[in-house]
């Protein structure tokens, strides 16, 4: 199965942690990425895009707001979500006063079973 990954956090944090504990969990995000997965940091600021009536609204905010801001994302391969989580618990955002968010991905260059959370008509 895949599994996206969103690593949420703060750089403060992070910064309470020693070095040395960084360098191990760092090298939690290393071995994800020597299996294939693809990692990723991200920067904080986000615009979020809506076009209702066909025309793009663009925000310079997130949809909600949130206790840490999202640092980065990961995806996964994974036997199931007990497997996913143990790949993600020693990352830095799980560890670092932040949290991992883990969604099943249910089709990648697919036609998708299901858009918007609704299950496509035709499907």
């Amino acid at each position: 199965m895949t599994y996206l990954c969103l690593a949420y956090g703060d750089g403060a944090d992070w910064e309470r942690i020693s070095k040395a504990e960084q360098d191990t969990l760092l090298a939690t995000d290393a071995a994800l990425r020597e299996s294939g997965a693809l990692v990723s940091a991200v920067r904080p600021d986000v615009h979020t895009v809506r076009a209702w009536d066909g025309r793009p609204e663009v925000t310079p905010a997130p949809v909600a707001p949130l206790p840490r801001t999202l640092a980065g994302f990961s995806v996964i391969e994974a036997r199931d979500l007990d497997h996913a989580v143990s790949l993600v618990k020693d990352s830095p955002c799980a560890r670092a006063r932040g949290y991992v968010e883990i969604r099943e991905i249910q089709a990648i260059n697919d036609a998708p079973t299901v858009i918007c959370g609704i299950p496509r008509r035709d499907s």
